[in-house]
């Protein structure tokens, strides 16, 4: 028996899957034979089906409205008000048809004939006139005025909702997939409001089609029951006015459901659940509203206006206020904030939270913004700021440039600043403290300034140059005279720029490479595969990376990267090995970052710090060599003498040596000047021209300046 019952569940299923996957052919073809129906006469009995049909879909239609929750969920209605229409203007021909042929059509129409004209058929053009005054002047008007201006608003709303889900997006309190969402519902809620704005015209029109077709079907029949049936004037009219007005208000009764549906749709703004749920909710919210109502009820009472009835009625209302009145202090002590039962203090003074709204203290953001009072215009949209969408951008550079993903950076303002400081922190530590003025720029003089102009000294933050900050008036002067003039969204944006390349390894964890393997394991499944977890771990793989951006030498080419990778953790799992070994490969792309012109300007190495170097070199944990205090403050001293040759020729300082050297050189160099880039001769690309313009030595015979010496 349990097999059976086994077996038996998916044939059904099989059979609601296949009534599912014929649904949209069906309606295709319903609609293309919306126009037959207008051609080809169809028998009564069929007519009396469609019209029943069209009344059941008008009631569907309208309960779907009732209970969706907001437009989106009906989103479907603009087309769907097209198709109804069409349908119940083909019903109106068929019949109008079936009324002038044979003077008969159908039990449905002759039905809703008999209750409303009877034997007057003045009452029943009445009744069908105040229907279509309804339907027009009422809820067809309104609704298109309210999905006119809904159309309206949420088109010149876009760029600022945009601009909230970048803020909430930076500030980390929403994920990408969410303000992916967020975006298409935005996209999604201005297309259906537009269509809305048109499709409301479809009601406008078939209410006008309907006043005609009455007309036309009155008078028509008026002179066809005369002329053909020899109905006397009496009879005829009797006849066609009963048959006129059934069919006007068979066919305009689901159109008035239709239109009210139309207008529930287009005003569920701020709504958050279905309509029965909100009147219900809403209106029973406020107990003294209830009881005041209560109250005048009661007084109508006395005043001899069906005293029982309005008694009654005065009576349910006081029930529902001392129940609402009983049930909300409840109400609003059942639930905690963090979805848990809330757990009652003693009077006088606030609940307990519960121990989960405790967790996510626990953890730090990865990168923070934290800005004074002062500095809240640079981020508030209302005011101007776009540093929110700058952060955004930045972000995206980062990704570009460096090949890892940055983390979102919440902003968020900290009184305890001064008003023009902003910190950055990262995991929660302090990273770099700086000062802007909002109502000044910033002008730092590149070297070419022809005359000095005055403003309050500053140093710039990103890269500690002097500067000066100056009136916004002063712009165009400064400019003329050679400055470099940036506004204070930009001096923070640059720094912040300059601290995520520095602090790049920092935001790189297991998570996040994991991250970065699955994205390239989706496209080159065969290169992850055979590296991870085979020859090497993430967390391997994550150090080789950090030692990269460490650097600043961007991971976007990450296949190579895992290729030799792959290559080289056969022969060693040394993470400084590794390290060097994807330098290598990475030769072109280091090339490319520091040439210019296909020319790569360097200071070389005496050879025999090379091989003191070499000789010194102890590989452990972390490759470093020992020298006495005296040879590397000789090092220091040369190297700091070459390092102002560079600097004052104009180019950035760059050490080239052999390889076995130079994770060494890097490390014993990189307190006495972090931000020197130390190349190896496996990293030159070939056909690269190499000029030397100096050389570290551990004597003092080097002169200050060379000749540049090309290779």
């Amino acid at each position: 028996m349990a097999v059976q019952g086994t077996a038996s569940a998916p044939q059904g299923g099989s059979w609601v899957q296949r009534l599912s996957a014929a649904g949209p052919v069906l309606i295709a073809g319903a609609s293309v034979m919306l126009v037959l129906l207008m051609i080809v006469p169809i028998p009564t009995w069929l007519l009396d089906l469609l019209l029943t049909f069209n009344i059941v879909v008008a009631l569907i239609i309208i309960g779907t409205a009732l209970y969706a929750e907001n437009a989106l969920a009906f989103s479907a209605f603009p087309t769907l008000l097209l198709i109804v229409t069409l349908f119940r203007l083909s019903l109106n021909i068929t019949a109008t048809r079936s009324i002038l042929l044979t003077g008969y059509a159908g039990h449905v129409i002759e039905f809703f004939g008999q209750i409303v004209v009877g034997d007057n058929p003045a009452v029943g053009f009445v009744i069908f006139l105040i229907l279509i005054i309804i339907q027009f002047v009422v809820i067809t008007n309104g609704a298109g005025r309210v999905a006119e201006v809904a159309a309206r608003f949420t088109l010149d709303a876009m760029p600022g909702k945009q601009l909230a889900i970048d803020a909430d997006l930076n500030a980390g309190l929403i994920t990408e997939a969410e303000a992916r969402q967020r975006r298409k519902d935005i996209q999604r809620s201005a297309d259906f409001y537009g269509a809305m704005d048109g499709a409301s015209k479809f009601v406008r029109g078939d209410a006008i089609a309907a006043v005609i077709i009455v007309a036309i079907n009155t008078v028509g029949g008026f002179v066809v029951g005369m002329l053909q049936q020899g109905l006397s004037p009496v009879e005829s009219l009797q006849k066609f006015t009963l048959l006129t007005v059934g069919e006007g208000i068979v066919t305009q009764v689901p159109a008035l459901l239709i239109s009210t549906a139309t207008g529930i749709i287009v005003t569920r703004a701020a709504s958050e659940s279905d309509f029965g749920s909100d009147i219900t909710k809403q209106l029973t919210s406020q107990p003294r509203a209830i009881l005041i109502a209560a109250i005048l009820t009661a007084l109508f009472g006395l005043a001899n206006l069906d005293r029982w009835l309005l008694w009654t009625a005065s009576a349910v209302l006081f029930v529902i206020y001392f129940y609402r009145r009983n049930m909300k202090p409840e109400a609003m002590t059942a639930t905690a904030p963090g979805g848990g039962p809330a757990i009652a203090g003693a009077p006088g003074q606030p609940a307990a939270k519960p121990a989960e709204t405790v967790v996510p203290l626990l953890s730090y953001d990865p990168m923070e913004l934290e800005i004074g009072f002062g500095l809240i215009p640079l981020v508030d949209v209302n005011q101007g700021g776009d540093l929110l969408e700058r952060i955004t951008l930045i972000r995206r550079h980062a990704a570009r440039d460096l090949g890892i993903v940055i983390p979102p950076v919440r902003v968020r303002d900290n009184l305890q600043l001064r008003p023009n400081t902003y910190v950055v922190k990262i995991y929660g530590l302090e990273v770099a403290q700086a000062e802007v003025m909002v109502s000044r720029l910033l002008a730092m003089n590149p070297g070419t300034a022809t005359a000095p102009i005055d403003g309050i000294p500053t140093t710039e933050p990103a890269f500690g140059l002097p500067a000066l900050w100056i009136p916004e008036t002063a712009r165009a002067e400064a400019e003329m005279a050679g400055y470099t003039v940036i506004d204070p969204t930009s001096v923070v944006a640059t720094h912040l720029t300059e601290l995520i390349k520095s602090h790049a390894p920092d935001l790189l964890g297991r998570q996040e490479t994991s991250a970065l393997l699955d994205n390239i394991k989706s496209h080159y499944p065969v290169v992850v595969d055979e590296l991870v977890p085979g020859l090497l771990t993430v967390g391997e793989v994550q150090r080789v990376l950090q030692n990269l951006l460490r650097e600043r030498i961007p991971v976007r080419n990450l296949v190579l990267i895992l290729e030799t990778l792959a290559d080289a953790g056969r022969v060693s799992k040394d993470i400084d090995f590794l390290t060097e070994k994807v330098r290598a490969a990475l030769a072109r792309h280091i090339s490319a970052e520091y040439a210019e012109n296909g020319l790569l300007s360097v200071i070389t190495v005496d050879p025999r710090l090379e091989s003191l170097l070499s000789e010194a070199v102890r590989r452990g944990e972390d490759a470093y060599a020992l020298l006495d205090p005296n040879t590397v403050g000789r090092v220091y001293t040369s190297l700091t003498r070459q390092i102002a040759v560079a600097q004052n020729a104009g180019l950035q300082p760059i050490v080239l040596c052999s390889p076995s050297v130079r994770l060494a050189l890097k490390r014993l160099t990189e307190r006495a000047a972090p931000q020197l880039v130390v190349l190896s001769y496996s990293e030159i690309a070939p056909g690269l021209r190499v000029e030397s313009i100096g050389q570290i030595s551990t004597t003092d015979d080097n002169p200050d300046s060379m000749e540049p010496t090309r290779s």
